[in-house]
Parts: structure tokens; C-alpha cells; sequence
């Protein structure tokens, strides 16, 4: 899974976050390689559970390996992960596991929440929200976090770059849901209609069921409740009717732009938030 490409944000997110408050400290990078292994294990058991059978535009671990092999794999990978940490200076050593781990359960239980909705027959978007935010969000607002500790950046800003990286990570799962359903299967690298295949409750279905005329409603009640062969196909016409997709692209804006006020809010100069800047700007234009 380490060879077939993806983004590396996290990692990078991780040596951005220290750049933006000092040249990097070498130990930014066994935290980097730390993050993406984490990132990796926990893609490994996701797919697994949600039985993906594509990621990144090939087979998954299990796919190729077996479920137990993929298993064992992960948890490999996350061994490995603490590897990496024990090999930082003993300064930024405390802090540094303390948010890993920290951020290490919070995603667990957003998996759990996860799989814990696909039952549920009705999801609040404030529970949804929950979800997405331990699942995603704080990974990436950690990344950035213990980058900023590795560059020595004073509270206040470790703050405004965490809850960057929070806002940022909501915008980004928007995004993420919005291909799932709407994006080209050969950019996006995952089968489109997964989701819906799953009776995933995201932000689109949420929505939508929220949106729907009563008629509508009970259509997309019966379509959760079922598998027909055109079942993707009929959830996203009703997604279509309900402006799901427009509702979604504006949500995603409007984490962005929340983003964006605590990066302005960081106090260094405006010159070195460019990275950052683009960064935001190029996981939310992706089509993969």
C-alpha cells in the first residue's frame, strides 16, 4: 500500500507545520514517516471493515492477501510507526506521543462511529460532523500540530494550526463524499458509489434525506434498505433532485474559508503561509 501512490499530505502536513515557524529539525521527518505509516494501518483495517475492494486504483491489502495478512500488515505498520517516534529528541519526545496517541483513539473511535451508522436508519449531519472530525480532521490538524511543536511555534499558534488542520480535514471528507459519488472512477482511485453501496450515511445522504420531499424520502429510505442492481444510479438522480451536490459544494466553503481565518490568525509573517495556502487550495480542487 506504501507503493501505489497517494497524496502524503500527512506527512507533509507534518514538515509544513515546522517550517512555517522554523527550518525543519530532522526530527520532522521520523515524525513524518510516523504519521503516514499510522495513516496506512488505519487505511488497511478501514478497508477491511468496509470491505473496499479498490484503493489508490488498485486492489486492496485483503483483496490480494487475505483478510488476516492485511491484519497483521497493519499492525505491522503502526509497530513501525512507533519506531520512528522513539527516535526523536527526548525534548519534543512527551509532547509529541501525547498528541499521536491522543489522535490515535480519536480516529479509532470515529471507525467505530463509522461502522456503527451504516445500521442506523436516521444520522444527524452534528453526529456525522463528530464522526468525520475523529476520523479525518484531527489527523491532518496533528500532522500540522506536531510539526509546529518540532519548530518551536508558543501555544497560541499551535492552536490556530491545529484547528486549521480540523477545518481543513472537513472540507477535505465534503470533498471526499462528493467523489465518491460524482468523481471519475480512473482520477478518483476508489469505486465510485462506494459509499452509497456501503449505506454510508454521509453528508450528501444526510442531506438529502433532510432535503427530500416526502416521496423522495421514502424512495431513498427503500434504496438503504435494499441492493438493486441501478441502486447508485437511483441515489444519485435523488442526490441530483435535492441539490445534495450544490449543498455540499457550499459546505465545503464554508470550512475552507474557516481555515483560512486560523492560518491568518497564526502570528508569522504572511509570506510564509503561502505553503499552506496552496496546500488548502489543492485538496480541495482534487479530483482523486
Amino acid at each position: 500500500i506504501l507503493n501505489i501512490g497517494g497524496k502524503r499530505v500527512r506527512p507533509v502536513a507534518v514538515l509544513m507545520g515546522n517550517e512555517l515557524f522554523n527550518d525543519i529539525d530532522p526530527d520532522a521527518y521520523q515524525v513524518a514517516n510516523a504519521i503516514e505509516l499510522f495513516h496506512n494501518f488505519s487505511l488497511i483495517h478501514d478497508d477491511i471493515m468496509d470491505k473496499a475492494p479498490r484503493r489508490r486504483g488498485v486492489p486492496t491489502v485483503h483483496m490480494n492477501y487475505g483478510e488476516s495478512t492485511a491484519l497483521l500488515a497493519g499492525d505491522v505498520m503502526l509497530v513501525a510507526a512507533y519506531e520512528y517516534l522513539n527516535k526523536i529528541n527526548i525534548s519534543h519526545l512527551h509532547s509529541i506521543l501525547s498528541i499521536f496517541n491522543k489522535t490515535a483513539k480519536e480516529v479509532c473511535e470515529g471507525q467505530q462511529l463509522d461502522m456503527d451508522f451504516e445500521s442506523r436508519e436516521r444520522v444527524s449531519l452534528d453526529e456525522y460532523m463528530n464522526m468525520i472530525t475523529l476520523k479525518t480532521s484531527v489527523l491532518l490538524a496533528a500532522s500540522l500540530q506536531m510539526g509546529a511543536i518540532m519548530g518551536r511555534a508558543g501555544i497560541g499558534n499551535r492552536e490556530h494550526i491545529y484547528e486549521f488542520g480540523k477545518n481543513l480535514g472537513i472540507a477535505f471528507q465534503v470533498q471526499d463524499d462528493y467523489l465518491d459519488c460524482f468523481g471519475d472512477p480512473e482520477k478518483f482511485g476508489k469505486q465510485v458509489g462506494g459509499d452509497i453501496l456501503s449505506n454510508k450515511k454521509t453528508f450528501l445522504m444526510i442531506h438529502a434525506l433532510e432535503a427530500a420531499t416526502d416521496v423522495q424520502k421514502k424512495e431513498l429510505e427503500q434504496l438503504l434498505k435494499s441492493n438493486p442492481a441501478d441502486k447508485v444510479e437511483k441515489v444519485l438522480q435523488l442526490f441530483h433532485d435535492c441539490k445534495a451536490d450544490a449543498w455540499a459544494a457550499s459546505l465545503k466553503e464554508k470550512y475552507y474559508a474557516a481555515a483560512l481565518k486560523h492560518l491568518d490568525d497564526i502570528a508569522v509573517l504572511g509570506a510564509r503561509k503561502m505553503g499552506l495556502q496552496h496546500l488548502a487550495a489543492y485538496l480541495l480542487e482534487r479530483e482523486s
